[in-house]
């Protein structure tokens, strides 16, 4: 059992405010085999994933992508 802390681990589903246009997007940070991104799904090892993992609710994380950095806010992290 995941200890419920609101901290982003693996199994976690979170939600996240792009800072700079305040859209919100959820994703479940999941294995390498169950990755789809178009259901939310991120591998461990993607990009955002490793940004996030250890981080809590109300933190902000920059996000290392090709376009160039983004930032968001963990609004939610709950354990489903």
């Amino acid at each position: 059992k995941l200890n419920q802390d609101g901290r982003c681990v693996f199994g976690t589903t979170i939600t996240l405010m792009n800072v700079e246009n305040d859209s919100e997007i959820t994703y479940q940070i999941v294995g390498e085999d169950e990755a789809d991104i178009a259901h939310g799904k991120i591998s461990c090892h993607s990009p955002i994933a490793s940004a996030l993992m250890g981080n809590e609710e109300g933190e902000e994380v920059t996000v290392k992508a090709p376009q160039g950095d983004i930032v968001y806010e963990i609004l939610e992290v709950e354990y489903i």
